[in-house]
């Protein structure tokens, strides 16, 4: 049997307006210390957005989702905050905000394959 390693997850959220509380899930944060491991994955269905609100702006939505997976890959392309360690990374992407896109609270798990588990999570709560 594959070892477990304790992983934490959130679900990325766009809320078009925050004040009708409506939102739609389109991508999932992994996060697990023991595999070193902080990916993204996201996907913009532009006809359910579109639907919510025909006022948004799916490039510059799909442009701060890119922001996102740039810091956790900690690259360049994701300014100082992809510099910081891995943890404070996670912790940065999954605080509380109160702009278009937002993140839900942070869920724990148990996984042997931390990519594996980012897929079926997206799979799941956002596809």
């Amino acid at each position: 049997m594959q070892e477990k390693h304790l992983f934490e997850y959130a679900i990325i959220r766009v809320v078009p307006h925050v004040e009708k509380e409506e939102f739609l899930n389109v991508g999932v944060i992994v996060y697990c210390a023991d595999q070193n491991f902080l990916r993204t994955k996201f996907t913009l269905n532009q006809t359910r957005l579109l639907a919510l609100s025909n006022e948004l702006d799916i490039e510059e939505l799909e442009k701060r989702l890119y922001v996102f997976e740039h810091i956790c890959s900690g690259g360049p392309e994701g300014g100082p905050i992809a510099k910081l360690s891995i943890a404070s990374r996670f912790r940065w992407l999954t605080a509380t905000r109160s702009t278009i896109v937002q993140i839900s609270p942070v869920h724990p798990g148990l996984t042997a394959n931390p990519q594996q588990t980012l897929e079926k999570l997206f799979s799941e709560l956002v596809e």
